[in-house]
């Protein structure tokens, strides 16, 4: 038997490869470790009792079709089944957990750095300690033994205070503990070298086999079908008489099932299903592994243990421990076997060997324990290690539910419930973006490389720090656009957003400047490159109709006019916020102007959910049948952003125009020359300044910013980024769609009632429930907080009225012209009832960041510049 000390010692005496290899490597010498997890009961057992067949005839037909029987298809088939469905039916191609669930280590932790994830995670544990057991009389095995995050330095730390204040706007109990406090819960624990811990003791460990016995005879007792032993070889696909493809059946050798809905819960085979529907499925398969110590005495009882710093988890395992974490040099695994069933790989010591240092560390009583088994078995990891979900933009009646990077039993309660609510309504409950399918461009769902190096980053990185303004290193220079060289040229440090470079700040030697670049637009005039952003035509005989259904605000105004609106779901939450220009009708088709019949608009949307918009758009036009086009022009057209007091005395000199207020108001937009060269110009500001947009052919930028910057220069202008514009933004009090507005927010709780055209008669998709929501009063609403200690802030910090938490901030940022903290956040009354503006005004607030509880402002609009003045070219 080897001990962990051992096996350590014996990965260092060997080479370290300087490639990784798929190769399995001999454990230990002299080692008579097996391979074999450490579950008293897993599925394996009943497979030899079943025949080669399916385990029962298939239907001819069903609603809904899951494919894969782990931790997601069960837990999707469950909710499914809970929300009426009962014609419905799950495939698994051998036994239930096969595939990477059976070897789980299982762990469910119940605070992290997301919102949304802590409220999955909340519905999980629900499922898995109480609900399940109490409809079907079948223990899940969930053990609460609590869960315990190490700190070994004060950054650390610091993260684990900001969960503790998140923690309190969902009521999930943590304490921050001393060293001497963690040693009381965790004797065997070395504390010497700890700054102090996060303790959640409601968090615990779920038993695969037993979670997901129970969800399926929960799913089947309301009349769904589980048939094992079938796998599927094909998915039919029908075009429909608008060319749109949608799901027809599911093929297997046992006969077709007649389906207009598919979900693809297969796990690292979800890819190769996926091209049996012509489906794109951006995932890679990696070995993951833990290894299961013997016996420890006093050990039992004890909390989980995640040592992010040493890159190391101890799950307790009745009275012994399993530790595993995240590599730096993962193995992928190249040729995913589609056999392969209830398996295990040969441990790699050189891989691993990297967290036995950190665990002896831990737990010094490791040194000299054995290893009982090893378990390494494949997973599936996505490029920003979050979850695939949501319906395929290739394919209707195709969802996914796919790509949980290890976590699909801690997520998979919650995601299964919005998976189901997805397919039944269309959208899910909660705020999904962050795992929808819909938020990787094309481009990237099908770039291998690109796929595979992000998956690697993000896999190596998952247990690091989580700073706000981290940027990945991995598949950058993907998307660029006209300008990126030449705004390299003058310094800019870019970001990332799903494939496109974006100006961050301009100052690579440096500190970010960003108070610079944002007094320098708030005092004379600054330069936005915009470039990324999605540019949308919809256009056609009745895209007038389409525009009345999609959008908040009534956009049919005269040509040149352009309009903020936002688009919602049928429940009234906010799928977007964008602006639309009415167009007119040109004979002559441009970049800038394509030739249409009927009626013409023109969308700008944020990049970073560009092809969110896009596939909303699209589903709604399939949906509803309007002829009309939606075409994406936004890798044809660059954007440049010109904001301040100065900006009209610059852009005079450059636009063959007259800029005055009463020749060109805000909110409308012109075709006119630029140095030369044909732009509309858009009379729009995202920083809360009087300010032009010129939206220009990609050919033209260069030309056309290289005369701006040299008619600006006299004015004092710069270059800005994306910090500056956060900030900038948020002391005006605009909103940001995925941060403050969100798909789950309607336009009535985020202040945005003025986009709604409820005042007139025209239908609109979410009409009905704003309607509802106004005549019955808001129950939460967006509040402005400003502070004025000047302490950093960024979002998840908890929101006390009155002494009670009553919600938490979903963005903060520091605003440079007010010189405070701004900060906003939806509230809720405590007593349940709603939320008017007399309930904002009249309570006593703080704002707690790590811990600590500071005394905080209330505004019911932005305190910068309230009345518009400066929007309007009034200084």
């Amino acid at each position: 038997m080897a001990s962990l000390r051992r096996a350590l010692r014996a990965a260092a005496f060997r080479p370290l490869p300087w490639r990784l290899q798929l190769r399995p490597l001999s454990t230990p010498k002299g080692s008579t470790i097996e391979k074999g997890v450490p579950y008293q009961r897993t599925l394996k057992e009943d497979k030899d009792s079943v025949g080669s067949g399916p385990t029962r005839p298939l239907p001819n037909s069903a609603d809904v079709v899951v494919i894969g029987g782990g931790s997601l298809g069960c837990q999707t088939l469950y909710h499914l089944a809970k929300l009426g469905l009962t014609n419905i039916v799950l495939l698994e191609r051998d036994k239930l957990t096969s595939g990477t669930t059976w070897h789980t280590a299982g762990l469910l932790w119940q605070l992290r750095p997301s919102d949304m994830e802590v409220e999955l995670l909340a519905h999980t544990r629900q499922v898995v300690s109480h609900d399940l057991e109490e409809e079907t009389g079948v223990h899940t095995g969930w053990i609460q033994n609590g869960g315990l995050f190490i700190a070994s330095n004060r950054q650390r730390l610091d993260e684990y205070k900001r969960l503790m204040s998140l923690g309190k706007a969902y009521g999930i109990e943590s304490h921050v503990l001393t060293p001497a406090e963690t040693k009381t819960l965790y004797p065997l624990m070395n504390v010497e070298d700890l700054y102090g811990t996060l303790y959640v003791p409601h968090d615990g460990l779920i038993d695969p086999a037993g979670t997901c016995t129970a969800l399926t005879r929960a799913a089947a007792a309301r009349g769904a079908q589980v048939i094992e032993n079938c796998p599927v070889t094909g998915i039919q696909v029908r075009t429909d008489d608008f060319g749109v493809r949608r799901v027809a059946a599911v093929d297997t050798d046992y006969g077709s099932i007649q389906t207009p809905c598919v979900v693809n819960c297969a796990g690292v085979w979800s890819s190769s299903l996926g091209k049996m529907a012509g489906v794109k499925v951006p995932l890679v398969a990696m070995y993951h592994a833990y290894v299961v110590t013997e016996r420890i005495e006093g050990i039992q009882n004890t909390p989980n243990v995640r040592d992010h710093d040493a890159s190391v988890y101890l799950r307790l395992q009745g009275d012994a421990l399993s530790l595993g974490g995240y590599e730096s040099n993962p193995i992928f695994w190249e040729e995913v076997s589609a056999n392969f069933a209830f398996g295990l790989f040969d441990l790699n010591w050189d891989v691993f060997a990297q967290h036995i240092e950190g665990a002896i560390n831990r737990v010094p009583i490791l040194e000299k324990t054995g290893i009982k088994s090893t378990v390494c078995g494949p997973e599936s990891f996505t490029a920003d290690h979050k979850p695939l979900m949501g319906e395929a933009p290739e394919l209707r009646g195709f969802f996914l539910g796919c790509g949980f990077n290890s976590a699909g039993m801690m997520l998979g309660g919650g995601c299964g419930k919005e998976l189901a609510h997805w397919i039944i309504h269309g959208r899910p409950e909660k705020d999904m973006y962050g795992y929808d399918i819909r938020r990787f461009h094309p481009s990237l769902t099908d770039n291998r490389l690109w796929i595979r190096e992000r998956s690697h980053e993000s896999y190596a990185k998952n247990y690091s720090v989580v700073f706000p303004y981290d940027e990945p290193l991995a598949g950058r220079n993907m998307r660029r656009d006209p300008l990126y060289e030449e705004l390299l040229q003058q310094g800019c440090v870019f970001q990332e957003r799903h494939g496109w470079e974006r100006p961050g700040w301009f100052n690579p030697q440096g500190p970010a400047p960003i108070e610079k670049e944002c007094l320098s637009c708030r005092n004379a005039v600054a330069a936005f490159d915009m470039s990324y952003f999605g540019k949308f035509y919809l256009v056609g005989p009745e895209a007038k109709k389409a525009a009345d259904w999609l959008f908040t605000a009534d956009v049919h105004k005269q040509p040149g006019s352009t309009v903020y609106t936002c688009m919602l779901n049928h429940r009234g939450g906010t799928e977007s916020d964008l602006t639309v220009s009415r167009l007119a009708v040109d004979s002559e088709a441009s970049p800038l102007n394509p030739s249409f019949e009927g009626d013409g608009y023109y969308l700008a949307v944020g990049g970073a959910v560009a092809q969110h918009n896009w596939s909303h758009i699209t589903t709604v036009l399939q949906d509803k049948k309007f002829n009309c086009q939606l075409i994406d022009c936004s890798e044809d057209i660059g954007m440049i952003s010109i904001q301040g007091p100065k900006s009209r005395a610059v852009l005079q000199e450059v636009l063959e125009t007259d800029l005055s207020n009463e020749a060109f108001p805000f909110s409308t937009n012109q075709l006119v020359k630029a140095a030369g060269h044909l732009v509309r110009a858009i009379r729009l500001t995202f920083v809360g300044e009087m300010g032009w947009e010129l939206h220009i052919p990609r050919a033209s930028c260069v030309p056309v910013y290289k005369a701006v910057m040299e008619a600006g220069a006299k004015h004092g202008i710069v270059n800005a980024g994306y910090r500056a514009i956060d900030s900038l933004s948020i002391e005006k009090g605009y909103r940001h769609w995925h941060e403050d507005l969100r798909s789950n927010d309607t336009p009535l709780e985020a202040g945005l009632a003025f986009t709604c055209k409820l005042k007139s008669t025209i239908a609109f998709l979410g009409r009905e429930a704003l309607e509802k929501q106004r005549a019955s009063g808001l129950l939460r609403r967006l509040v402005c907080f400003t502070v004025d200690k000047k302490v950093p802030m960024f979002g998840l910090e908890a929101i006390w009225r009155n002494e009670k938490v009553v919600g938490h901030i979903r963005k903060a940022d520091f605003g440079f012209a007010l010189n405070k903290t701004i900060a906003y956040g939806y509230i809720q009354n405590p007593d349940g009832g709603p939320v008017s503006l007399e309930f904002v005004k009249s309570g006593d607030y703080a704002l707690e960041r790590m811990g600590v509880i500071y005394p905080a402002q209330a505004h019911v609009k932005s305190p910068f510049d309230p009345d518009n003045k400066r929007v309007k070219g009034i200084y």
